[in-house]
């Protein structure tokens, strides 16, 4: 029998990979660790107090009491036709200004990655001021700016004939479109223009060489090269207007009898929780709503988001 051959040392620089593998991983523990308490917590509470209901015992006169439902809170959240007819408002308001202001924020990006590096510096920064402006203090300026009494726009619009009541039935989704695209225009702006700046000037260059138009370079070139960009940030925009409450929440109260209570999901959802005291109905459609918003992220992700055949 030979005796057993000793066990070769690993080599140093597996042992310095593992460290630094390890140091890397523990730079995103600050960030689960804050996605597991403000996220996963809530949404397992919430998932367990959508199972439960306060009852009244007797006829309705005895103490409440919580009892467990089931998925009964469920049922009542998918028959409910008001918390419906909100999804369908934002659905349409989502379906009608996220490709406009997606339109918007890739014309200033391809505008900004024409010019001069110099005047794209000076014209960066101020675009992206709105979307740097908290969204509260941001709702607060254009209500005084949509203000018939002592906002400008109102007496604007009059000098040249134009009655534009801004707080209306007709006008409140416009009004509030406006408010949100402002705001978020040029963060779409900077994450496609960003994109742009990585991509090599060479393939440009040949472009031109073959004779491409700068129109023909942007169309053909430029926009399919940011899809990726172009798919996150119409992601985002999904989830921020299907979830949207803090906007027309502040225009309720200039106009409560066009800003309902259950105006969008989301204020249905606090109405129930917070001025009905339903929280446990109120989870229930909080979840609904999370898979609403979920799925249709999902969806728009797994149609946009394919790799191109050739």
């Amino acid at each position: 029998m030979t005796a057993a051959q000793p066990r070769a040392p690993r080599a140093p620089h597996l042992r310095w990979k593992k460290v630094m593998a390890l140091k890397g991983a523990s730079l995103t523990l600050p960030f689960f660790l804050g996605f597991a308490l403000f996220t996963v917590t809530p949404m397992v509470m919430a998932l367990k107090e959508s199972l439960y209901r306060k009852q009244s015992s007797g006829l309705g006169f005895g103490d409440k009491t919580v009892e467990f439902v089931g998925l009964d809170n469920f049922v009542q959240g998918f028959e409910d036709a008001k918390f419906w007819a909100g999804m369908g408002r934002v659905a349409l308001f989502a379906a009608i200004s996220i490709p406009l202001i997606q339109l918007a924020g890739v014309g200033l990006a391809l505008l900004l990655d024409a010019a001069s590096q110099r005047l794209a510096d000076r014209f960066r920064l101020p675009l992206l001021v709105p979307y740097m402006i908290p969204g509260i203090v941001a709702t607060l300026i254009w209500i005084y700016l949509y203000s018939p009494a002592v906002g400008p726009l109102t007496p604007f619009f009059d000098l040249i004939g134009v009655h534009a009541d801004f707080y209306s039935g007709s006008m409140i989704w416009i009004s509030i479109g406006n408010l949100i695209a402002w705001s978020s225009i040029g963060f779409n702006m900077l994450i496609v223009y960003s994109a742009l700046r990585a991509v090599p000037p060479e393939i440009y260059d040949s472009a031109r060489i073959d004779g491409a138009s700068e129109w023909r370079i942007a169309w053909s070139i430029k926009v399919p090269l940011v899809r990726r960009s172009l798919v996150l940030t119409t992601v985002l925009s999904i989830i921020g207007t299907l979830q949207i409450f803090s906007d027309p929440m502040l225009f309720r109260s200039m106009t409560p009898e066009t800003v309902t209570r259950d105006f969008t999901p989301i204020m249905g959802i606090y109405d129930w929780a917070f001025s009905q005291g339903e929280f446990n109905y109120a989870a229930a459609l909080s979840i609904i709503l999370a898979l609403v918003v979920g799925t249709a992220s999902a969806l728009f992700y797994r149609l946009t988001n394919k790799a191109p055949t050739s």
